[in-house]
């Protein structure tokens, strides 16, 4: 049946730090209402969306507000040449009310104020409502997007230490991130992630593990870990994970899945969540080869044609654009 609900007129402006609380439980209600939980509450646990990134940059949070009740929110994120946007969450009270769109509106203006070239988000592929949202802004569906997981066991004494971020002297940690971009640009001209792992070592979400042949760092993946990151309790959440392109770069990312792993068994962890977009075939073999499994599979939404982004075979890279 056609919507009949009334268009809402929201104003759409960025959050302020006393607003938080009220735009996580937006999202948790919104979400957890969608997805049919029985105390929609209960949707991410203990893991944090909200403070983490308003933590990381606050002008890229944009909420809808009508009436003077927070109603709606939206996150957008930076990664140099590519944006994506998300959590996109509206109170189910003002569903089909058109807030969806009105704070799209703001967010694009956010990418343009960046100057991303590509830009791509996550959502649920059984929802036709949401792809045709998207497609007013540009955005069609492209790949599959697997959300995996695998449990861990205790770590093994023997196993060697896996290098971090943390491990690197203050004063020598500008210099690792323009290693860091050298690796990530490698991969999708621009590409920096470094606004990631800046915001996990200045906020304490866990740590970046970083994989070297030599003096040469050849892969590296932004973990989250435990309650009140992006993780949760027990969780190493996989953010974002590449190896450099080349002939070893299948090799040096089965190299970093192990380190992966040591890095969270290491930290008393029992599991590992990494998205990967199924056209990185490579990458998606060796995480099911090793026992990674999916748990939630959504769609990816790009601008641009199918060759303008990184989403290929041959790419060893994991994100996750939620």
């Amino acid at each position: 049946m056609p919507n009949t609900k009334p268009r809402v007129a929201a104003t759409t402006r960025p959050v302020t730090e006393s607003e938080l609380a009220e735009t996580d439980r937006v999202i948790r209600f919104a979400f957890g209402t969608f997805l049919g939980l029985p105390d929609p509450m209960e949707f991410m646990g203990d893991a944090d969306y909200v403070r983490t990134r308003w933590k990381a940059d606050p002008s890229a949070v944009v909420v809808a507000e009508h009436e003077g009740k927070l109603i709606g929110a939206n996150f957008a994120v930076n990664w140099g040449s590519f944006g994506f946007f998300g959590p996109l969450a509206v109170a189910p009270a003002y569903w089909e009310c058109g807030i969806a769109q009105q704070l799209m509106v703001p967010t694009m203006e956010i990418f343009k104020r960046w100057g991303n070239r590509h830009l791509g988000l996550y959502t649920f592929a059984q929802s036709p409502k949401h792809m045709r949202l998207y497609q007013k802004f540009g955005f069609w569906p492209r790949d599959l997007i697997a959300i995996m997981s695998k449990q861990v066991g205790p770590r093994d004494a023997n196993s060697a230490k896996p290098s971090v971020f943390s491990d690197a002297k203050p004063s020598d940690r500008g210099a690792l991130l323009d290693v860091c971009l050298e690796v990530t640009s490698a991969v999708f001209g621009g590409l920096d992630v470094g606004g990631e792992i800046g915001a996990v070592a200045t906020q304490g979400l866990g740590d970046t593990v970083l994989v070297w042949d030599s003096a040469k760092l050849v892969a590296l993946a932004v973990c989250h870990t435990g309650a009140g990151s992006e993780a949760g309790t027990g969780v190493c959440y996989v953010k974002f994970a590449a190896a450099r392109p080349g002939s070893q770069a299948g090799a040096n990312f089965s190299r970093l899945l192990d380190a992966i792993e040591e890095f969270a068994s290491s930290r008393g962890l029992t599991k590992i969540t990494a998205g990967v977009n199924l056209a990185r075939r490579g990458a998606f073999t060796e995480m099911y080869a090793r026992g990674f499994r999916t748990e939630l599979q959504g769609v990816a939404m790009e601008t641009g044609d199918a060759s303008s982004g990184y989403n290929r075979d041959g790419v060893y890279l994991l994100d996750d654009w939620r």
